[in-house]
């Protein structure tokens, strides 16, 4: 009796399991929306491909900032790039959330990878009622911080 009970509760742990796991070709919800994704990545909400644009780049000492903008879930986040074969300089992309007053609500940021070619992206910001911009900064005084116009 107690194999059966044991195999069973096998069986059913396991077809529990597989119906969590979406099957190749089915669309995925994202998981957040506006505020609610403050914070969050946009890979593991399913935010990455919730109608995706890129709205301002900005470039400094060929190190790349894109201001990212899934409409699907109303939140931003910055994706950075590092085009240069100097990894001398350490920088750091930055995404800001501004009100309709201009004043700065939150900010995140994220290593530019020294690798060239090398990109990595930082965790979102949301909704759809603020202001958003980003910035590429490096560690010392090498070079001035730059910034995109605001979204």
């Amino acid at each position: 009796m107690n194999k059966i009970l044991s195999r069973t509760a096998t069986i059913s742990a396991a077809v529990v399991a597989m119906g969590m796991i979406p099957l190749a070709g089915t669309s995925f919800a994202a998981s957040c929306s506006g505020a609610g994704c403050d914070n969050q990545g946009p890979r593991a909400t399913g935010c990455e491909t919730a109608s995706v644009s890129t709205q301002r780049t900005i470039d400094n000492n060929s190190r790349k900032a894109e201001l990212r903008w899934a409409s699907g879930c109303s939140a931003a986040w910055v994706r950075v790039t590092n085009n240069s074969s100097n990894s001398l300089y350490n920088s750091y992309g930055y995404i800001e959330k501004y009100d309709s007053a201009g004043k700065l609500i939150r900010s995140l940021s994220i290593r530019v990878p020294d690798t060239t070619g090398g990109s990595d992206w930082s965790n979102m910001l949301g909704g759809a009622s603020y202001y958003y911009r980003v910035c590429i900064s490096f560690v010392g005084n090498e070079y001035p911080m730059k910034c995109s116009t605001k979204f």
